[in-house]
């Protein structure tokens, strides 16, 4: 079984910036695509950010040009950087495989405030 343990969140004003990592137990991101997920609170979690095997990257609408996805694969990382936050960005962030093939992991509270 793979563990996935996010890290980074905190609260932040808006218009600021956060870091977000992610560590696998094993060497995954070279085998399969990874996301950054976020659920609010209410809300459906949902994918917000993405990177596939060979590199490529894709971001939900509401975060493109503000969050940016790596990984190192020799680490068993991924990260998110986000900026330019704002109130609505207020969630728990998780990382999981794309499609989701892991048991989540705690997550990481992100919270902007106005």
């Amino acid at each position: 079984q793979v563990h996935l343990v996010e890290s980074g969140g905190g609260l932040v004003q808006a218009g600021g910036s956060l870091r977000l990592s992610c560590a696998a137990s094993s060497s995954i991101f070279s085998i399969y695509a990874m996301g950054w997920y976020r659920q609010a609170p209410g809300k459906q979690r949902e994918l917000v950010a993405g990177i596939t095997r060979g590199g490529s990257t894709n971001y939900e609408d509401s975060v493109k040009g503000r969050f940016t996805i790596s990984r190192d694969i020799a680490k068993n990382t991924v990260w998110l950087q986000m900026n330019s936050l704002k109130p609505e960005d207020t969630a728990v962030y998780y990382c999981n495989t794309r499609p989701e093939l892991y048991s989540w992991g705690q997550g990481t509270q992100v919270t902007v405030s106005s």
